[in-house]
């Protein structure tokens, strides 16, 4: 339940314990709950997430006990219950919390008592009064004013207690707002109206509710892309078939080995140890094109086997595979308010106190300095205090950004926070590594040049065949070349690694050496016509790998990290959105990077950059271009990518350091995605400035028909209602596939 921090003898022990909050839905209710816990002596942080309906809190275990911190919670009208660590593992990867659920079934039951009891009170307030119409204006019998009552009871029951704690606290919210509304109606004798209020307020919670729920689903979804069950295999060798068990993956321990057949989804991280498929890494990466592995490389639970079957060796539980840390990230993303929901959240606490004041100005002014009628001008004050309600306001903007974050998580971009969500829209400029980010980060061979009556298939044969054993990139990369070429590697003799310098072997009786344009000078054998080839080629970009023997220079091999086949496409789509300088930063010779970022259309190339040399650079950026974004491998470009307004971090094979660094993931290693997170970040900030326009202009239109008379509090209720479900559905747009939006324009949002 607790976790205990250490101390010593002297010092107060710090708790930190987790509780399950029933009613917490919205920002209105973290302000509230922060109110409160605040005021007491011993808290020391507080932490929420309203998305699985979560609260941290962190205190000194002498001052402040457990029970007093239950009891502030209750008089803000929610309950707290602390999650013991034993549940915790499971509520993580369930994804929600029973919470959530009962109060949303509560809600919702009370929600269909409210509208069913208001039913029967208007007919029999038609009934057994003057008709339908008449039922609208007119005093309802006994039998109908218990049926209303029973309707505000009922829609006002998760209210009440909320209002009382703002009226208590001298901090008035939408809930006492509603609750004044509703109690003034009633004194009026507007019983069909007051109900009307109540229930139509209890469905605008119960649609926030499900909102916030809808998006918690589609968190969830993510941890239920992994299958519960895995075959473990046991035994087996000295040609016995191993044995297959089917356990819950839960149970799984690290270093197992697990049989994945054809079509099934992959239950636990692992490498292969057998077997090669073509894996379908969609619902991780976002990645449309199946990815073909074999021994040897590195997969994630969720994704989809294909026609081959796998075994994998288990490199995390289940509890901590890269799916499962997405959806929980996902989940404490949303606890990261973005700028604009800090906004509104300081707009309504100066917004609602203003409205009393305004409705209260509203029922005395015209009564007492115009000769207005005191029952008509307190029905407007009512009226006003129904369409001012911030409910819509309030709700906008974190159902969008949490719809946002679901959404970007589905398509293989993990976003660690609504200001994160934001910032790529306000960009102006980024910054990208070359090596691994826009380059593929392995060196091939692009050309075999020979000379001296050589042959390029002997050149490119004896070079394979003494580099056959080294480790090194360039190696790898001519012996590679060597097999797809057809050419047939021998065994050589006598391989001496010259350190600093390059690799000698034997060959037929023949010493053969690779090395360098460096070592090659420092043997003395470089002609002018050599000299000048080298000159070009590294001019061009290209590394070279110098082939000899004793007598002459045999011929040439260079190689080059080519860009990513996407690069040039990406850059070019960065530059219609708008954004300018795209830079590369690379610790790459200088040749090197004016080729790539000439052939890539990259505005500002720095080249022969250390770590510390890209700090300074991204520093600098920052400080001439204002909001630049950092684009590395999240570990190596570390320094650089904290400095930056926004670090976006490739996954690919550093998936599991990039997802604990940087401030934004993309999990695959397609460039595409950085574009996509552009147009995705304008698009969510254009249905939060959607959401803000429409109930402001709403609310205000009604304001002046209800100052002016013109309105009623069932009209304004239900124009309350409208704005809510009509900002809710926008925000919920954002969770269906971002791409059927179209290109963006270039402008910055």
């Amino acid at each position: 339940m607790s976790e205990l921090q250490a101390g010593g003898p002297d010092v107060d022990a710090v708790e930190r314990v987790v509780y399950r909050v029933t009613g917490l839905d919205c920002a209105e209710e973290v302000t509230a709950l922060r109110r409160v816990l605040e005021r007491l002596d011993g808290v020391d942080e507080l932490a929420f997430d309203v998305l699985h309906g979560r609260m941290t809190v962190e205190y000194h275990a002498r001052t402040v006990s457990e029970e007093a911190l239950r009891q502030a919670v209750a008089r803000t009208g929610m309950t707290a219950q602390p999650i013991r660590d034993a549940d915790r593992a499971q509520l993580d990867a369930s994804g929600a919390g029973e919470a959530q659920d009962s109060g949303a079934d509560r809600r919702a039951r009370l929600t269909t008592l409210s509208g069913l009891a208001l039913a029967v009170g208007f007919a029999l307030h038609a009934l057994l009064g003057a008709g339908w119409a008449a039922a609208l204006q007119g005093r309802p019998p006994a039998p109908a004013v218990v049926a209303y009552a029973v309707a505000i009871l009922a829609g006002v029951w998760f209210v009440a207690p909320k209002a009382w704690f703002a009226a208590r606290s001298l901090r008035p919210d939408m809930n006492l707002l509603m609750i004044v509304a509703v109690a003034g109606a009633c004194v009026l004798g507007e019983w069909f109206e007051g109900a009307s209020v109540s229930f139509l307020f209890a469905l605008s919670l119960l649609l926030e509710s499900w909102s916030v729920g809808r998006a918690r689903r589609a968190v969830a979804g993510l941890v239920d892309l992994s299958p519960r069950q895995a075959t473990v295999l046991h035994g087996g060798g000295d040609g016995a078939p191993a044995h297959e068990h089917v356990v819950l993956a839960d149970t799984v321990e690290v270093g197992a080995c697990v049989l994945v057949k054809p079509g099934e989804r992959l239950p636990l991280d692992g490498r292969v140890v057998q077997g090669e498929s073509a894996i379908d890494a969609s619902p991780i990466t976002g990645e449309s094109v199946p990815v073909e592995v074999g021994p040897g490389d590195d997969v994630f639970a969720g994704t989809i086997n294909g026609n081959g079957a796998l075994e994998l060796e288990t490199t995390r539980p289940a509890g901590d595979t890269t799916l499962a840390r997405i959806a929980r990230l996902v989940a404490r993303a949303q606890s990261r308010r973005s700028p604009t929901e800090r906004f509104v959240e300081r707009f309504a606490r100066i917004y609602t106190p203003a409205v009393l004041v305004l409705a209260l100005l509203t029922w005395l002014v015209p009564p007492l300095l115009f000769g207005g009628e005191w029952q008509a001008w307190i029905y407007n004050a009512l009226v006003l205090l129904v369409i001012a309600c911030p409910c819509a306001l309030v709700i906008s903007t974190p159902v969008s950004v949490v719809s946002g974050l679901a959404s970007a998580a589905r398509h293989g971009v993990l976003v660690k926070g609504g200001e994160f969500l934001e910032l790529p829209a306000r960009l102006t400029g980024l910054a990208i590594d070359k090596t691994g980010t826009l380059t593929s980060g392995r060196p091939v061979v692009s050309q075999v040049l020979p000379m001296d009556e050589h042959t390029a298939p002997g050149l490119l044969a004896v070079a394979a065949s003494i580099e056959s054993r080294s480790e090194h990139p360039l190696a790898a990369a001519i012996v590679s070349h060597a097999r797809a070429e057809g050419v047939e590697l021998r065994q050589a003799g006598n391989v001496r690694a010259l350190p600093g310098q390059g690799v000698s072997g034997e060959l037929d009786g023949t010493t053969y050496w690779l090395g360098s344009h460096r070592f090659l000078e420092a043997r003395g054998q470089e002609t002018p016509a050599v000299h000048e080839t080298l000159e070009r080629l590294e001019a061009d970009g290209h590394t070279v790998v110098v082939l000899g023997n004793d007598r002459h220079v045999c011929g040439l091999i260079t190689l080059r990290d080519e860009p990513r086949p996407e690069a040039a496409r990406v850059v070019a789509e960065l530059h219609a959105l708008g954004l300018r300088p795209i830079a590369m930063l690379t610790g790459d010779n200088r040749a090197t990077g004016r080729v790539i970022g000439e052939r890539l259309g990259i505005d500002d190339v720095r080249a022969e950059l250390l770590p510390e040399d890209k700090l300074a650079a991204v520093e600098a950026l920052v400080a001439e271009h204002g909001a630049m974004a950092m684009v590395g491998d999240g570990v190596n470009d570390a320094p650089a990518l904290a400095r930056s307004s926004l670090g976006v971090a490739m996954g690919g094979a550093g998936t599991a350091a990039a997802i604990e660094t940087a401030d934004v993931v993309i999990l695959s290693d397609d460039l595409t995605r950085l574009p996509w997170l552009v147009r995705h970040s304008r698009r969510t900030l254009g249905v939060i400035r959607q959401n803000i326009v429409a109930s402001l202009a709403i609310k205000a239109l009604f304001i002046l028909l209800a100052l002016g008379g013109w309105s009623t509090l069932w009209g304004a209720i239900a124009a309350d209602m409208g704005v809510s479900l009509l900002v809710v559905s926008n925000a919920l747009r954002l969770l269906r596939d971002p791409s059927a939006a179209g290109p963006a324009n270039g402008s910055r949002g």
